[in-house]
């Protein structure tokens, strides 16, 4: 872990809750400096990209079936009225 000198350690709070920024000169690679409580709430609510489950695949195609048994459009080719 690396230690943060007096005068960064004095430059991190925002008064408007941003992260403090911070960049390597050698690489001119930026970063954000997050508290550890904000860092790992952000992996709590991170995208789930695992299979679907049933029960979500049973809510979407519900979803679709509601869509196309909307009534309130004429089928394609055919006029409105």
């Amino acid at each position: 872990m690396i230690e943060l000198t007096e005068s960064q350690r004095q430059s991190l709070p925002k008064p408007n809750g941003e992260p403090a920024r911070v960049a390597d000169p050698a690489t001119k690679q930026e970063y954000v400096l997050l508290k550890l409580e904000d860092y790992q709430e952000l992996l709590q609510d991170a995208y789930d990209d695992s299979p679907w489950t049933d029960e979500e695949m049973d809510l979407l195609a519900g979803e679709v079936d509601a869509m196309l048994d909307d009534d309130s459009e004429p089928p394609l080719g055919q006029p409105a009225g």
